[in-house]
């Protein structure tokens, strides 16, 4: 029976790690461990991403996880690569014995790792086929009931809300960098050639549209090796 009262409270510790610098890591260590100790029939959690074909196990509780998505990944097949292709938000497998027809190569090898039955929920999907996902297995067939999908989708949301966080942190240092190196280069720009802040950003554009490169890119070979881009009269060294 689900202990909802400890449930709860680990939920209100992991939310709190939220508001951690370069909490991440530590939040999904702090899922998969209250899956493992919280979920009825749990023996083992991890989350991965999927990447294309590519599978990269975030965090898992034991090598059993890492396993069962190296093999996913190996054979390109099994129910990560399923709620990718047809965007299943949920899923859970009562008896991984009975599922050869679904996953020929993937289920009788997981099966002989020890995997009763699974239960996967859906983090987040692009238009990139990248897809994140949280796993919970079990030993034994039939592990996982309505309590134990339910308790799932909390954590599941939890972790989501993790990568999110991760995701868009990410991107802001991305924006902040590029920004950096721009400036950097637009300076360089005009101190060597005695030009304004409109005309060095002119031909760090140009340089970038007539070579098919990114901005940040040009400006960056530029404050790195001193490859100087040409264009508007300013020439290289």
């Amino acid at each position: 029976m689900m202990d909802w009262r400890g449930f709860a409270t680990d939920m209100a510790a992991m939310a709190r790690t939220f508001l951690a610098r370069d909490s991440v890591a530590l939040t999904l260590d702090k899922i998969v461990e209250a899956a493992v100790q919280r979920v009825d029939g749990c023996d083992a959690a991890g989350v991965l991403v999927l990447r294309r074909d590519q599978v990269t196990t975030l965090v898992s509780t034991e090598q059993l996880v890492d396993d069962s998505d190296r093999l996913q990944e190996a054979e390109r097949e099994g129910p990560c690569f399923d709620a990718a292709g047809m965007g299943h938000a949920v899923f859970r497998i009562q008896d991984l014995s009975t599922e050869a027809v679904r996953w020929r190569s993937y289920a009788p090898r997981a099966h002989a790792l020890g995997i009763g039955s699974m239960m996967g929920f859906l983090l987040y999907t692009d238009d990139q086929d990248n897809l994140g996902a949280l796993n919970l297995y079990s030993r034994r067939p039939g592990a996982f009931d309505d309590d134990s999908e339910t308790a799932g989708w909390l954590l599941a949301a939890h972790a989501a809300v993790a990568l999110s966080g991760a995701h868009e942190h990410a991107t802001l240092q991305r924006a902040v960098d590029s920004r950096h190196v721009i400036g950097e280069a637009m300076g360089m720009l005009m101190e060597r050639h005695h030009i304004d802040e409109e005309a060095a950003f002119t031909v760090l554009r140009r340089y970038s549209q007539e070579n098919n490169l990114k901005l940040r890119d040009v400006a960056r070979q530029f404050t790195d090796k001193g490859t100087q881009p040409t264009g508007d009269g300013v020439h290289g060294p």
